[in-house]
């Protein structure tokens, strides 16, 4: 938790590691350290467990808590650890941010509640609550409107931020970009802004945000890092080769729900045990393999070189 006590250093290429589960469905730490380790050898700026990726809906508040301490032993502080802990419950959400905090975690993310559809200002007042209860745990807002069918107003950001020392920034998977602006506008370049978006978070740097929590760097890392060192560096066509070439495996993320598409490839690379998704979701289908392999080709130049 070295990088907790001041936020404005949690930078770059955060990687959202998928949650590995055994062939027979039951969560497999060894293969999600494994995979921590990968990440860090690869260079990623910081490892984030527990997103849409990692299918936290599908697992118990037990799973997810043992998946965050399990992350945590690994990354050693290395880099920043921001697992995500929100839930669509409020008890479910503060104990499992209760767990992170006391694991080590840098910061977290909080999902916005699904399915519940909550207005801005039930919006506002649940962010407080968990921002509220940990004063000295930095609160990133995560705001993913495809999955939770509500939108966090750059206002209501602003307002979080603005009223709350400890809510220093949002991650934002949505492909309006505009919105990003808004929120950078309204809020000031303090707050940090990540892109959840993989093809946004190139374009995110040029209006100062603080980079990105790419799913693409479950495939490739090395790639997903490097592109923002290169943008920091200023050697812009370098990191706008690596954006452009890393379209075909953001392509493959997406030919069936993610995170099907990256289990399979992660599975037959050996890097997990298995390939298995939780109900609702299914493994990827025989019918989709072959279009994951052909963009797994187009891409194979910027799979990881560690």
């Amino acid at each position: 938790m070295k990088f907790r006590s001041d936020p404005s250093r949690i930078r770059g290429s955060i990687a959202p590691v998928i949650t590995p589960f055994t062939a027979e469905g039951a969560l497999d730490l060894a293969s999600l350290r494994g995979l921590v380790r990968w990440q860090l050898a690869a260079g990623a700026h910081g490892v984030s467990i527990g997103g849409s990726t990692g299918e936290p809906s599908a697992q118990s508040v037990a799973e997810r808590i043992a998946a965050i301490r399990a992350v945590a032993a690994e990354v050693d502080d290395a880099v920043p650890f921001l697992p995500g802990t929100g839930s669509a419950k409020l008890d479910e959400t503060l104990e499992i941010t209760a767990a992170a905090h006391e694991a080590g975690a840098d910061a977290v993310l909080v999902i916005t509640p699904y399915y519940a559809r909550p207005t801005q200002e039930a919006l506002y007042r649940w962010f407080a609550t968990v921002a509220g209860e940990f004063p000295d745990l930095p609160i990133v807002i995560y705001n993913v409107p495809s999955r939770t069918a509500v939108d966090v107003a750059p206002e209501t950001v602003a307002r979080l931020h603005r009223d709350l020392d400890n809510v220093v920034g949002v991650k934002e998977t949505t492909k309006d970009f505009e919105h990003f602006s808004r929120v950078l506008h309204l809020c000031g370049r303090e707050l940090m802004v990540w892109s959840g978006i993989e093809l946004l978070g190139l374009p995110l740097l040029a209006l100062g945000g603080a980079g990105f929590i790419s799913a693409v760097s479950n495939l490739a890392p090395w790639a997903v890092a490097r592109m923002y060192e290169a943008w920091e560096a200023g050697d812009h066509e370098a990191a706008r080769e690596l954006h452009y070439g890393l379209h075909p495996l953001v392509d493959l993320l997406f030919v069936e729900t993610n995170p099907a598409p990256a289990k399979w490839v992660l599975a037959r690379q050996g890097r997990i045990a298995s390939d298995h998704v939780r109900p609702p979701l299914i493994p990827l289908t025989a019918q989709a393999r072959p279009r994951v392999e052909a963009l797994l080709a187009q891409g194979a130049a910027l799979l990881d070189e560690t």
